[in-house]
């Protein structure tokens, strides 16, 4: 993988000191320690922000209407008997 992207940082000597020690810790240089934490926590925010929350009544409302029939609008039904011309009977 080529690595050409550069990102720069000012930290407090204290921070450089703990950064410094946790790689040395984990036997990485100092720039894979930083890059490996802060990509983890890129990918963690990430997948947080994608996440949905429903509260406990909007997780009952979401499942009900899930479970709740609706009649097929025609569109549908003219999607059904094409699939079953190409392709034959749905099952379920």
């Amino acid at each position: 993988m080529s690595k050409n992207a550069r990102l720069e940082a000012r930290l407090t000597p204290d921070i450089h000191a703990l950064l410094k020690r946790a790689a040395a810790i984990q036997g990485r240089s100092l720039s894979d320690f930083v890059v490996s934490a802060a990509r983890h926590a890129a990918v963690e925010t990430i997948e947080q922000a994608d996440m949905i929350r429903l509260s406990q009544a909007d997780q009952e409302q979401f499942a009900a209407a899930l479970c709740e029939s609706s009649p097929l609008t025609p569109a549908m039904e003219r999607a059904i008997r094409h699939h079953e011309e190409l392709v034959g009977p749905l099952v379920g």
